[in-house]
């Protein structure tokens, strides 16, 4: 029983007019047109015909694609593909495109279900109200309802979301095509909701992937592919290190800082001396937040691999851990630059391996290198926060910094411990910039000239 409150069913009562060779003629028109115009330059439109004429080639857009797809349709019908000896329509037309197969067969079936039980959605297409896009959700979310759903609700149905596509764009109108059984079927609505969900769950840890490739530039790209669930858990863990107080918006800057701190935004990475301070685009500062999540990983609770934990092992001469010139390597085969470990060497999770002048090991690591949680509780009493001066983000988002470094024989210790957030531990182990200690306890920082 459909509980769609306030919609009625549209018969298909309008007659197509034209002729196939007015198709031809149109299609032959509209291609002479815009070669017409290819060299126009947009910036010579004022600003209300710039608007018209978004909104208006925007609508040809709709009425365009609504054309290609009902002549896909017939080309499926008539096999378009097989005077050359074509698979199938979609092989043909992803080969005569250039478009991909996954593309092309989305497109042939998009097509004959406009053409067919779809027509509600196919002339709202053609008249431009409603886009492709949102073509393509509304076919989905009316098939993807169960066969206990007969034909008068499923009409019923898309007339709904046609007529909410007048509102919403395609991704809000999925969410409320997933929540169509809701109202005609709500008796079964959860039940049936709860085993997709079961279903769309292991599907998506048998989908799960990840790759890594060098760029050969001091980067890397990665994509994955996981569980919806772990992306928000992810998402979530990242906007905690990358939260909007820890930048003054409008400037850049971490909060309530000026001058000579540069750009906010958390994380560890992205430090450019010099740079214009303001606050990175947000994938940039995602990207910061993963590298601070990466540094910050509880390796001792990782499995080991041949006796020994997950954690980088960093090998470096004591000559360049001394005077952070140089380049140090990683057991994994790569390297980083001898700046880059001395800054790591203060907080995150390696293991540092020093070699003398005949290449022996001199320190494997230094117990108690990194402060302990009790030491970590007295500095942030002490410190209240960031000790550069003017930073005022709080204990929880700083890492402890050894004073006199520990590359130089600092001990982990309170005394010779300070709180820096982690755009200011970047900038202390930059040689581009010096520190002054002010008599308040705060450092200063300035550009070398």
């Amino acid at each position: 029983m459909s509980r769609l409150v306030g919609m009625t069913t549209t018969e298909d009562t309008t007659s197509r007019t034209g002729t196939p060779g007015g198709i031809v003629s149109c299609a032959a028109t509209v291609t002479r047109t815009l070669a017409a115009v290819a060299d126009a330059p947009g910036w010579g439109l004022s600003a209300a015909e710039q608007r018209t004429v978004l909104a208006e080639l925007s609508r040809a857009q709709s009425m365009l694609a609504e054309l290609r797809l009902r002549v896909l349709a017939a080309a499926d019908v008539s096999g378009v593909g097989a005077e050359s000896g074509a698979s199938s329509t979609a092989a043909w037309l992803a080969h005569a495109t250039r478009a991909t197969r996954p593309r092309a067969h989305a497109e042939v079936r998009l097509a004959n279900a406009l053409e067919g039980e779809f027509g509600l959605t196919r002339r709202a297409l053609a008249t431009g109200t409603l886009n492709e896009e949102q073509a393509r959700v509304i076919v989905h979310a009316i098939t993807d309802l169960p066969d206990t759903i007969g034909e008068v609700d499923r009409r019923r149905a898309e007339d709904h979301l046609v007529d909410q596509a007048q509102t919403f764009d395609a991704r809000a109108l999925r969410v409320l095509g997933k929540h169509l059984l809701e109202v005609l079927d709500p008796e079964t609505a959860e039940q049936r909701l709860g085993r997709k969900l079961e279903d769309e769950e292991r599907r998506a840890r048998r989908k799960t992937w990840f790759r890594i490739r060098d760029n050969g530039d001091g980067t890397s790209t990665g994509s994955f592919k996981i569980p919806t669930l772990h992306a928000q858990m992810l998402t979530k863990a990242l906007h905690a290190l990358t939260a909007p107080r820890r930048t003054n918006p409008g400037t850049g800057h971490p909060s309530g800082t000026g001058g000579t701190s540069g750009s906010g935004g958390g994380g560890t990475g992205g430090f450019e001396a010099g740079g214009a301070a303001r606050r990175p685009a947000y994938p940039a500062l995602l990207g910061r937040g993963l590298l601070e999540l990466i540094e910050h990983l509880p390796t001792e609770k990782l499995p080991t691999s041949g006796g020994l934990a997950a954690t980088i092992v960093v090998t470096l001469d004591y000559e360049t851990l001394r005077t952070g010139l140089g380049v140090a390597a990683l057991d994994t085969g790569g390297t980083i630059s001898a700046a880059e470990a001395r800054r790591l060497a203060c907080e995150a999770g390696i293991i540092p391996l020093v070699l003398g002048g005949d290449s022996q090991p001199l320190d494997i690591g230094r117990e108690r290198r990194l402060h302990t949680r009790y030491q970590r509780l007295a500095l942030a009493h002490r410190d209240k926060g960031c000790t550069a001066e003017t930073c005022d983000r709080p204990p929880g988002w700083t890492q402890a910094h050894h004073e006199t470094p520990w590359s130089r024989g600092g001990g982990t210790s309170v005394e010779n411990g300070r709180l820096l957030c982690s755009w200011h531990h970047h900038l202390v182990h930059h040689p581009g910039y010096t520190t002054t200690r002010l008599p308040n306890g705060s450092l200063r920082f300035h550009r070398r000239t």
